[in-house]
């Protein structure tokens, strides 16, 4: 017997999931823990890069969950969640949950300087706009992002498996005893001393400057890491230079082994080249974003986040609090 596209509850209420292109595969992966099989939607571009969306099933009446994260290519994949969430409100779906991994112009989230834009708050707006009733995403990069949106938003993180990842490693003897956790820069120190407390590791921080965007320059180290294995972490590893930096610093300050752990992996222009020459030997993200093409398997470790977003999805559809399946740890700002 083939699974079924939809999960039902006794009240007929139906949970549907849905994956944009840049998310297909996570989307398979969450419907398999669901029980369900993904929806079939028709998704294609036109010659002239219009994009189109059509439901190849009814969802009226259904608790729609679209999963896109808002990748590269960023305004592509925001655009096809856009118009997604419009198709799925035509066709009368009953609630429409955007389950967005990693959330594009996140870093946006605030002025810095005269005649700039809050994108991250347009992004939110747009959203709404189109006609979402609830947003599900991933370690945000910043917590007022939350705030744009008057539509509930659930607050996801990936910071217990990265940290359980680590630990099992080390009850393996694959890692030494002696781990320290960077964190790349002042911001996220709570991060970092978050992920340090699960270790059981000790907590150093860099502190940078920023002369443009996508460019870093590492001031101070503070705290001692010497004679230490250490992993930097960060919510996300963009063009990877301030990461890059950072490892050159604590290598020089005596570190036996660096290691780099961060959510999304958007590794853009130069980045896995960076990190290839780096003092860096592994690498540990998850699935939010989809690793470029050539990113060398013997210096990426992928983990999942499937479980972490079916269990989210499967709670918000039978309105339970999806805060329990963090214990509480999913607030980390």
């Amino acid at each position: 017997m083939s699974a079924s596209t939809s999960i039902d509850r006794s009240d007929s209420k139906r949970l549907m999931v849905f994956a944009g292109r840049s998310s297909r595969q996570l989307g398979e992966r969450i419907a398999a823990r669901l029980g369900i099989e993904l929806g079939n939607v028709t998704l294609k571009t036109f010659a002239n890069g219009e994009l189109y969306v059509k439901y190849e099933e009814s969802i009226r009446g259904a608790d729609v969950f679209l999963v896109q994260s808002t990748s590269r290519p960023v305004n592509d994949s925001i655009m096809e969640l856009l118009i997604m969430i419009d198709a799925a409100k035509l066709a009368s779906a009953h609630r429409i949950n955007a389950v967005i991994p990693w959330y594009g112009y996140s870093r946006q989230d605030k002025k810095s300087a005269p005649r700039e834009p809050i994108t991250s708050k347009l992004v939110a707006e747009l959203l709404e706009a189109a006609g979402v009733d609830r947003v599900l995403s991933m370690d945000l990069h910043a917590g007022q992002v939350q705030g744009f949106f008057s539509v509930p938003v659930d607050h996801m993180t990936a910071v217990p498996m990265l940290a359980d990842h680590f630990l099992e490693r080390r009850f393996a003897g694959e890692l030494p005893e002696e781990l320290v956790v960077v964190s790349p820069d002042a911001g996220r120190a709570k991060l970092a001393n978050h992920f340090a407390e699960k270790l059981g590791a000790t907590l150093a921080v860099l502190t940078k400057q920023r002369p443009d965007h996508n460019e870093a320059e590492i001031t101070l180290l503070i705290g001692d890491v010497e004679g230490r294995a250490a992993i930097l972490i960060d919510d996300m590893i963009d063009t990877a230079g301030t990461l890059c930096a950072g490892a050159e610093v604590v290598r020089n300050a005596g570190a036996t082994r660096v290691m780099a752990a961060a959510t999304h992996g958007l590794l853009s222009g130069r980045a896995v080249d960076r990190l290839r020459e780096s003092a860096i030997e592994e690498v540990v993200v998850t699935d939010t974003v989809a690793l470029p093409d050539g990113a060398p398997e013997d210096m990426f470790r992928v983990l999942s986040v499937d479980r972490i977003l079916a269990d989210s999805v499967h709670n918000v559809f039978c309105d339970e609090s999806v805060s329990d399946i963090f214990a509480g740890e999913n607030q980390l700002f």
